[in-house]
């Protein structure tokens, strides 16, 4: 009951045979025999005499169905029965023979008859061979015996439990601790915690090292990304070394390939050529001090390979099969939290992808909307000439014929008929009154121009809606008849009087009404082309004012929208027209002036053959 670790089993169940031996009873041969029901083994100790006492070794597994006696044993075993067999001649050989290599049998004693006492406890057979039979008080005390062998070997199972529970539990935790560790790397400088990360872990975990790193295979650039360790744990400056470095590391990323463990031993030249490498790399500042830290006669290197590498661990003996499995545990964890860290990695990139793009999108978006509005200037260009050459004209008239009237005014002040005189002057004051109206119907037409290709500054103003888009529709059409001589349509217009001045950023409407009056003139002009016969153009701006909205709608009777396309059209770079004549941003732009700028509407009512209805709703902000 005093064991506290399963390593103490060896002196518990030695002092059993010991003190049994002190009683008196000194079997040939005794030991214990561990069962289990889920298969026919047992693995066999033995307990072997010496002046200090005895000690228990353990010598093994026995199969036990290659034999009638050792069948016999598991049988009577499994039913808690004791079994005690007599062996002699050629069935004693035979089963010795079974028993090897393991245990060994000295030639002498296969001359006489064995004694065999199997006594059962709950985890498998007391056992003891001697020269004569045993008497009954003798295997009552071995029974006794027996009973104490349980209570060490149950103790013993217990204690294996409990430590392969505290192992897992501390291999959880340092895994937990690799994952947590490297799930938190964020940049490029994080990689050079991975070594002492996993010089911390390993020393935890208890395995046997003098030496660690990872190596991280780059496919792409055909490069290993080499982290290493100094002899007390710290990082190496991480170095790059490409897949076909001379030497031994074409192995291991041979074997990375094929995902396979490689274990390899470097003596003293190898090590010589890695330092030059390391050197070369600007990793190590002295060849002659790396090479002071290995052990004489090298050592064994260990690499584990995971998804994107291999875990490397340097020892001075070959580590133990159920170490290199621990070690693959830290590799796979290493493996699942490092996969986190390259994408993380990979959405920084994406992220400052995508927000590059952003700006260079919002850049070029700046441009193309300039490029939209200059377009549309352009198109009005011609019709702003054509309007303004008529005030022009009508100036120029007027002031031709107030010129001669002030001819005829002199000659009659000079005649001294003062009465024509008088109503010559009043005709050149309304002739004076018309050049000024005109002049200022020019002034108008050439600040609307100005203000169309201006950038917006935002602010709402009171604006006579009415006069703003029969101005916008005379720019669009003489436009149009500008650009193609054989362009003709019917324009008309329906204004609501009673809607005054609203509150509006009149540039941004002004390039909406443009846009929409030059898709409809594009429209029915189109539907020209195709019937010729007994179809008239026509395009209606009207307005409407109710409770507290304000409608604006651009009419036309030309082919209409295509179902199939009608949910796109206001879609940023969605045009119906052949390319080259169109952005695809018209409506877009229309739309977002509209919705987010005025807090409106803009929606279409179409049918395919009869034309299409665009209707801006606005708020009614009477100024």
């Amino acid at each position: 009951m005093a064991m506290h670790n399963s390593t103490d089993l060896t002196a518990t169940a030695s002092l059993v045979f010991t003190e049994l031996r002190k009683l008196g009873i000194s079997p040939m041969r005794c030991g214990v025999g561990m069962l289990n029901k889920e298969n026919r083994k047992a693995l066999l100790y033995t307990a072997i005499a010496s002046e200090e006492g005895d000690s228990l070794s353990q010598i093994g597994w026995v199969l036990l169905d290659v034999d009638p006696v050792l069948r016999s044993i598991y049988d009577h075993w499994s039913r808690g029965e004791d079994y005690f067999p007599v062996l002699k001649k050629e069935m004693l050989r035979s089963f010795y023979e079974q028993l090897k290599p393991g245990f060994e049998v000295p030639e002498e004693q296969t001359k006489y008859e064995h004694h065999g006492y199997f006594l059962a406890f709950s985890e498998g057979v007391f056992y003891g061979w001697s020269e004569k039979p045993f008497t009954e008080s003798e295997i009552k005390i071995l029974k006794r015996f027996a009973s104490v062998i349980d209570l060490t070997f149950r103790r013993y199972i217990e204690l294996q439990k409990s430590e392969t529970n505290a192992r897992e539990a501390v291999k959880q935790a340092a895994l937990d601790r690799v994952r947590a560790e490297i799930a938190s790397m964020r940049t490029i400088n994080d990689l050079d915690r991975i070594t002492p990360l996993i010089w911390n872990e390993l020393t935890i975990l208890g395995i046997p090292f003098i030496r660690c790193g990872v190596f991280i295979m780059d496919n792409e650039q055909q490069l290993i990304h080499t982290f290493l360790s100094t002899p007390d744990g710290k990082a190496i400056a991480a170095f790059h070394l490409p897949y076909d470095t001379p030497g031994n590391l074409n192995h291991v990323v041979a074997n990375w390939k094929k995902n396979k463990k490689y274990i390899d031993h470097w003596d003293e030249s190898e090590f010589k050529q890695f330092a030059e490498i390391l050197m070369a790399q600007g990793a190590l500042a002295s060849a002659e001090q790396y090479l002071k830290t290995i052990p004489k006669g090298g050592f064994y290197l260990h690499f584990l390979p995971f998804f994107q590498g291999m875990l490397y661990v340097g020892n001075t003996t070959q580590l133990e099969k159920d170490e290199i499995g621990l070690i693959q545990h830290v590799a796979d964890a290493f493996s699942t939290a490092y996969a986190r860290y390259e994408d993380f990695n990979k959405l920084e990139a994406a992220k400052q992808q995508v927000e590059k793009t952003l700006t260079d999108l919002k850049q070029a978006q700046t441009q193309l909307v300039q490029s939209e509005k200059m377009a549309s200037l352009g198109e009005m260009t011609a019709g702003i000439a054509h309007e303004i050459q008529n005030p022009l004209n009508f100036v120029n008239n007027f002031s031709e014929v107030s010129k001669e009237l002030l001819d005829e005014m002199k000659t009659e002040l000079e005649t001294g008929n003062t009465q024509d005189a008088k109503d010559i002057a009043n005709d050149v004051i309304q002739n004076l009154e018309k050049i000024n109206h005109h002049g200022k119907r020019a002034d108008a037409i050439v600040k609307s121009m100005l203000q169309h290709s201006r950038s917006s500054t935002g602010k709402k103003e009171p604006t006579d809606i009415n006069s703003l888009a029969d101005e916008y529709l005379r720019l669009a059409y003489h436009g149009l008849r500008a650009k193609d001589k054989s362009f003709n349509a019917k324009f008309e217009t329906t204004f609501d009087d009673s809607i005054g001045k609203i509150n509006i950023i009149s540039q941004d409407i002004g390039r909406v009404l443009v846009n929409l009056i030059n898709n409809a003139f594009y429209a029915v002009s189109e539907r020209k082309k195709q019937e010729s016969n007994g179809y008239e153009p026509t395009v209606e701006v009207l307005t409407k004012k109710t409770d507290d909205k304000i409608e604006i709608k651009v009419k036309d009777n030309g082919n209409g929208i295509p179902q199939k396309v009608l949910d796109k059209i206001f879609q940023p770079f969605f045009t119906t027209k052949p390319t080259g004549q169109g952005t695809g941003l018209g409506l877009s732009l229309a739309y977002d002036i509209i919705t987010k700028g005025h807090a409106g509407e803009l929606k279409v009512e179409t049918k395919e053959g009869e034309g299409s209805e665009f209707i801006i709703q606005l708020p009614n902000q009477s100024s």
